[in-house]
């Protein structure tokens, strides 16, 4: 068993081939996930810098920048990667690194143009739970590849404790979503999340939960077995090694990869100050449509989704369909929504006299024509003219002593 050390050596001395990851380097990005939180933006530069190999040994030689040391702390003293890897091969998930042929590089890469924008100096950066900094690695389990997944991909978020109004409505657009060969990407947690994972997998199609956790350890507990089908079909995903726990400020990190692997976020259901808000405020950082199903003004649950409506800068579309989401997120001029279905009316159509001689007809007693005419305030012969088209369309009725509305028709079933 080869140490660390020898392992970067060797990743540093051997010649980098298209398509080939070498285990140092492999192992240096398993170091560097447990070694410093996801989110940093300085520590990020630094291996966008010097590489992940060099930026392991000189963390572990104590040779980094003081700024950079100090973000790994205590840990740069720790190597638990053979543990976490063999952890992750006994649960089937993997480490998935930047330089692999599935890393999902065009979905990520509005992180990488955000990060840019970060000031230099730390303390005029934004904070780590809300930055938009590109993960050095993903701990990935399931069988499916996270770049075909994420292609086309939706992000569907919204309370834990949800209504039954909003887990219908969010199983109804994962399912939907699903049978239109979309991914949907959510959390994992109760509520909105675990409906539009279990939509999508109802209709037989592949979804993605992004934890705050090992993809080997089931948080929240409850959702144990829904973890264990989106593995099988879909994928599980975190940029913490296995076995980590799901610490609070964990959840307000792994938003914004929600946000970065997908074309677009749906909100179903948020309060005042959420989770799903955070998300959504990522994607529009990132330039991703954000969109908002509303619900009754008297909810709480649905301030949230209010309020992002209301807000120009985000600039949220109202959905209720998964049509109009795919035709927000969808090609242009491609995933065109249908338009919206009214019932037909036997009044579809009619001339304006004729709206005007039924509107003049009485519900009991028949009329002449010429009550009719002057009721409608036109000529006695465009009310003879009409009269019969309204007749043959059952909205008229003569009784033997004039016309009057025609009864509407009994339901099937109604008794004579």
């Amino acid at each position: 068993m080869t140490t660390l050390e020898e392992d970067l050596e060797d990743a540093a001395a051997a010649p980098q081939q298209v398509g080939v990851v070498h285990p140092g380097l492999r192992r240096a990005r398993a170091w560097l996930s447990r070694a410093v939180e996801p989110g940093t933006v300085d520590l990020w530069r630094f291996v966008a810098d010097v590489g992940p190999v060099e930026a392991v040994r000189r963390l572990r030689a104590g040779s980094a920048p003081p700024g950079i040391r100090s973000l790994v702390g205590a840990r740069a003293e720790g190597d638990a990667t053979l543990a976490d890897l063999r952890r992750a091969e006994r649960c089937g998930a993997r480490l998935l690194v930047p330089e692999d042929d599935e890393w999902p590089a065009y979905r990520l890469h509005a992180l990488t143009v955000a990060v840019a924008e970060e000031p230099v100096h730390r303390r005029d950066q934004t904070d780590r739970t809300r930055a938009l900094v590109p993960p050095l690695a993903l701990w990935v389990r399931g069988a499916a590849r996270l770049d075909e997944l994420a292609e086309r991909s939706v992000a569907v978020v919204g309370a834990r404790a949800s209504s039954a109004y909003g887990e219908h409505v969010a199983g109804e657009l994962g399912h939907q979503l699903g049978e239109r060969g979309w991914t949907v990407v959510s959390g994992g947690a109760f509520g909105i999340d675990g409906a539009a994972h279990r939509g999508a997998l109802a209709a037989g199609a592949p979804t993605v939960a992004v934890l705050s956790c090992g993809v080997d350890r089931p948080y929240p507990a409850g959702n144990g077995a829904l973890f264990h089908r989106i593995a099988e079909d879909g994928l599980l995903v975190s940029e913490w090694p296995p076995g980590c726990a799901p610490l609070r400020h964990r959840f307000l990190v792994r938003n914004r990869l929600i946000a970065g692997l997908t074309r677009g976020t749906v909100v179903v259901e948020a309060a005042a100050r959420s989770g799903a808000q955070a998300t959504a405020h990522r994607a529009q950082k990132l330039g991703r449509p954000v969109m908002v199903v509303p619900g009754p003004v008297t909810s709480a649950l649905s301030v949230g989704c209010h309020e992002l409506l209301r807000d120009e800068k985000v600039g949220a579309v109202l959905v209720t369909t998964a049509a109009q989401v795919v035709e927000a997120v969808g090609r242009i001029g491609e995933d065109l929504a249908p338009p919206l279905e009214r019932p037909d009316s036997p009044r579809d159509g009619l001339s304006d006299v004729a709206v005007r001689v039924l509107d003049a007809c009485p519900v009991r007693m028949g009329v002449s024509p010429e009550r009719l005419a002057r009721s409608a305030g036109c000529d006695v012969l465009d009310v003879l003219r009409v009269l019969p088209a309204l007749e043959l369309a059952g909205l008229v009725e003569w009784t033997g002593r004039g016309w009057r509305l025609a009864p509407p028709p009994k339901p099937p079933g109604a008794a004579p």
